[in-house]
């Protein structure tokens, strides 16, 4: 196996959106934070994250598309407290609750149809 300088880490991972004060309001009551000051003349809005990569809202490239599948997800410990709370605030769920063994999950879009999906580790 040949070496690699770069580490198998993630650092950041940026969701593109076309109106980031919007998208900061809905992703604030999705995962329940108070939006802090953008940065990057006003593209950029840094999610604080409990753990893991940074997550960081980025309205640099306007000419984004939202297809394909998630490109990451958040994990939960009530699959069904998470979907209540998804439907409370009128979000868009995309599939039923899935099965795969090892995890359940949800997929749902935000405001700019980017699809998100959040876990629960199966019992």
């Amino acid at each position: 196996m040949l070496a690699s300088p770069i580490r198998r880490h993630i650092g950041q991972v940026f969701v593109p959106v076309s109106d980031l004060a919007r998208s900061a309001q809905w992703y604030a009551a999705v995962l329940g934070f108070e939006p802090a000051a953008t940065s990057h003349d006003d593209t950029i809005l840094d999610i604080p994250v409990q753990d893991g990569p940074r997550l960081a809202l980025d309205a640099n490239r306007p000419d984004f598309t939202a297809d394909g599948p998630p490109r990451f997800f958040w994990w939960t410990d009530d699959l069904a407290a998470t979907i209540e709370h998804l439907r409370r605030l009128d979000v868009r769920i995309t599939s039923d609750i899935e099965d795969i063994g090892s995890v359940f999950f949800v997929q749902f879009e935000d405001p700019d149809g980017n699809p998100l999906m959040v876990c629960q580790r199966a019992a």
